[in-house]
């Protein structure tokens, strides 16, 4: 299903209901508490509905976040983006509202954890790293933590909804530019260099990649949930669900990738017995390790073989984000028309501009899924980074405001992610001031020319240095690295300030998303995706280097700019972008859009401040 919906689940009745449920069932099971992560089994982003474990026992809606359940209290653990939405949705006189990122499960097990309590987990839900953190803590608080053969709040949801079951599909060699026998015998002999006999590989998007697959389980992702082994030697074994499986994918996969059911996940770690196997902990469930264990086999801890591959994409994974993100484009551009003159009215509201953001994109038939639920924000709400609109949130775009809108589509050659804001009617002068700061830095980050080895730590200041000029920051990171018809949200790289240690390389597509909130006041986000490439012809000198192509192709709005603040560079690359993408997009249009669109990237060079 493509469509959003804007009636957001969760509310303080899901807590009134359910939590004597899972008390109940932690009595029978001879334990004080339970930790309830937002994370699934996948450690997925985006969650099927049988996996919304933290929703159906707090009602909070968020995508991330955890709570602890005990017989006689409860909390749940929120970031700084869900501050409001969690005390609308979780009932406080049920729940603690906690801090996820400063206390977390393991700084609440530690200071209000009682000795002698026994606190339960199910090991499939958290990381190597993230259980480590909590054992050390109960400790501390003189607390056992219980490892559980079968979660209790599993059993307690009754009405629990079926695991997923779609169609799982080959995609094709045209998208993907590599078979997969190539890419399994790539990352075999990888494997083999690092003195180890297998992989472990758990994450949906590493599994749809290093298969040539693609799924349906996973709402805005399109992936196959399921599980997979693959030796030095390129042959792997696929532990997925007999139902997702056509013949014309049973024929795809071949001889030299085994099926079995998910179910028989367990047993073939089991004989992986004398076996040195390479996991990653940052993926990988502690159930897969405390299962490696018990089989014997020597574990190495390091990074998902597949991860670094699949982000730094071939040459026809970059020419397929080219040509949809210009599909793209000309659905955003009709939508921009539609905001500079329909919606210029002060009676249009942020679910109607979502929705009709949509229905352009629908008129693409290459068109699959929404890359993410669209961040359609007004007046204050936009100050909401990462805002989502609901019926009882759903703000007018009234006059003398500024109207941010987040969104992205999946299609069979690219996955895009695009922001925009709007002025409808005047904007302020304030506004444009902090537009263009804005602006300022997202050129910098486009201009950039790095040199080999830089990672998106070292060019995070880039984004920020105009804002931090006059006393201002964003609270989010600067950008995230995006798949290929894959996750909207994809590593390892990316932009920020907290410290990433992965240099950026030629393929990796990147989010460039620097943005100013005035809390109460208004939003302003501007974000493109660019691809690294090679620079040494642009910027020839000694050292090799590396710079963006910009992919994302649509114009940035002409009344939000104060040309006064932007350097004669800064306008070349303004210009040679608009008409970048007139050059692309005015093909696909016609008639007042594509008007319009002439009029959206004229010159700002020679023109009137």
């Amino acid at each position: 299903m493509i469509s959003q919906t804007f009636d957001v689940k969760g509310g303080p009745q899901y807590g009134r209901d359910n939590l004597p449920k899972l008390r109940a069932e932690l009595a029978k099971q001879g334990l004080d508490g339970f930790l309830v992560p937002h994370e699934d089994e996948y450690d997925n982003e985006y969650l099927p509905d049988c996996n919304e474990r933290l929703l159906w026992i707090s009602g909070f809606s968020g995508s991330a976040g955890a709570a602890i359940v005990m017989k006689d209290r409860a909390a749940v653990f929120v970031d700084g983006r869900y501050t409001a939405q969690v005390r609308q949705q979780a009932d406080g006189d049920l729940f603690d509202y906690r801090d996820l990122v400063d206390e977390g499960l393991h700084g609440w097990i530690e200071t209000d954890g009682q000795s002698g309590e026994k606190i339960g987990y199910d090991a499939k839900l958290h990381s190597p790293a993230a259980l480590e953190r909590l054992q050390v803590a109960a400790e501390r608080a003189g607390v056992e933590l219980v490892s559980v053969e079968t979660n209790p709040l599993d059993l307690a949801w009754t009405d629990r909804p079926a695991a997923p079951m779609a169609q799982v599909h080959p995609h094709p060699i045209e998208y993907s530019g590599e078979a997969h026998s190539s890419k399994r015998q790539r990352i075999g002999i990888a494997i083999e260099r690092g003195a180890a006999d297998a992989a472990v590989i758990t994450a949906p998007p590493s599994i749809a990649w290093l298969f040539n697959i693609r799924g349906g389980d996973v709402s805005r992702s399109p992936l196959p949930l399921s599980a997979a082994i693959l030796d030095k030697a390129g042959k792997a074994t696929l532990f997925i669900a007999p139902e997702k499986l056509t013949d014309e994918t049973r024929s795809h996969l071949g001889n030299e990738v085994a099926l079995r059911p998910e179910s028989e996940f367990a047993q073939g770690l089991a004989e992986l017995e004398g076996k040195t196997v390479r996991v990653d902990p940052n993926t990988a469930s502690a159930w897969v390790f405390d299962q490696l264990d018990q089989s014997g086999a020597s574990v190495q801890q390091l990074e998902d073989p597949v991860m670094r591959p699949k982000a730094a994409k071939n040459a026809s994974e970059v020419e397929g984000a080219r040509q949809a993100h210009i599909r793209d484009g000309a659905a955003i551009v009709r939508f921009l028309h539609w905001l500079d003159t329909d919606a210029q009215s002060g009676e249009v509201d942020e679910i109607e501009a979502a929705r009709k953001l949509e229905s352009f994109r629908k008129e693409l038939p290459e068109l699959r899924d929404l890359s993410f639920d669209t961040i359609s924000g007004a007046q204050e709400n936009a100050a909401f980074a990462h805002y989502r609109v609901s019926e009882e949130s759903n703000l007018k775009l009234a006059e003398g405001s500024l109207y941010l809108v987040d969104s992205g589509g999946q299609y069979p050659d690219g996955t895009t992610d695009i922001t925009r804001t709007v002025p409808i009617g005047q904007p302020t002068a304030e506004m444009r001031t902090q537009f263009t700061r804005v602006l300022k830095g997202h050129i910098a980050l486009s201009m950039v020319r790095f040199p080999k080895g830089t990672t998106g730590t070292q060019l995070d200041v880039l984004a920020r240095l105009p804002l931090w000029q006059a006393g201002f920051d964003y609270d989010h990171g600067t950008g995230h690295g995006v798949g290929s018809f894959l996750g909207v949200h994809e590593g390892p790289q990316r932009i920020a300030k907290a410290p990433n240690a992965v240099a950026l390389e030629p393929g990796m597509i990147l989010s460039n998303e620097p943005g100013y909130y005035k809390e109460g006041g208004y939003g302003i986000r501007i974000e493109n995706l660019q691809v690294v490439t090679d620079a040494q012809a642009i910027a020839q000198g000694e050292r090799p280097m590396l710079g963006f192509e910009t992919l994302t192709m649509a114009p940035i709005h002409r009344a939000l700019i104060d040309l006064h603040l932007l350097s004669p560079q800064e306008l070349g690359w303004m210009d040679a972008y608009h008409a970048d993408v007139r050059k692309r997009i005015l093909p696909l249009l016609e008639g007042e859009v594509a008007d319009w669109l002439l009029k959206a990237t004229e010159p700002l060079v020679g023109a009137t401040p």
